[in-house]
């Protein structure tokens, strides 16, 4: 039998989701499928996939996530199996596929169904967003007084956090460091798709 989700780690809203989508809740299900398309089709990307073998990859990702819901320990895991499933699903296709086959090059600024661009950087935006809740509150706190207009001045910032002034670039480069590594953010780096 599997292991119940564990509400108190990861994102509360993913956990939400994945739990309501388990058990058959269509909007929960739709949600998650906005959220992280962007992260599928990333991949595809990646992978140099024509746009009619991406959607096949998409659609073969959210088939199986479907018998694989409630498998889910942590709902964190979701984004990581999300790209691990696809990745393996591109290099399934891409090798599957003839090098003469006829098809149009995947479009890194389209999503399926034409979608424009304004909801692709809304869900980067989202992703983004997502992995800034799996750093540490030192790393929030820091990473938005360094954002805010003016950003706050480096002695302030280093009596609320405790931070020598002269270690406040470095810690900040660590910080984004770790952003950067999120599943979610490192899947939707763009990368030229491969010849």
């Amino acid at each position: 039998m599997a292991d119940r989700l564990h509400p108190s780690r990861g994102d509360p809203l993913v956990t939400a989701l994945v739990i309501r989508a388990r058990d058959g809740n269509k909007q929960a299900w739709d949600t998650l499928v906005d959220r992280y398309i962007p992260l599928v089709w990333s991949t595809c990307q990646k992978y140099g996939l024509y746009e009619d073998d991406a959607a096949h990859v998409s659609q073969t990702v959210w088939l199986r996530l479907i018998d694989h819901l409630d498998k889910f320990r942590d709902p964190a895991e979701l984004p990581g199996w999300l790209v691990t499933t696809a990745q393996r699903e591109c290099g399934r296709v891409r090798a599957a596929r003839s090098p003469q086959a006829p098809g149009r090059a995947l479009d890194p600024r389209t999503l399926p169904h034409e979608a424009d661009r304004d909801l692709l950087l809304a869900q980067r935006r989202a992703a983004l967003r997502e992995a800034f809740t799996q750093l540490s509150p030192r790393c929030q706190r820091l990473i938005t007084m360094l954002s805010e207009e003016p950003p706050v001045p480096s002695p302030e910032i280093s009596t609320m956090l405790g931070i020598p002034v002269e270690s406040i670039r470095a810690e900040c480069s660590r910080c984004l460091e770790k952003l950067r590594r999120h599943p979610v953010v490192a899947a939707l780096s763009v990368s030229k798709p491969a010849a």
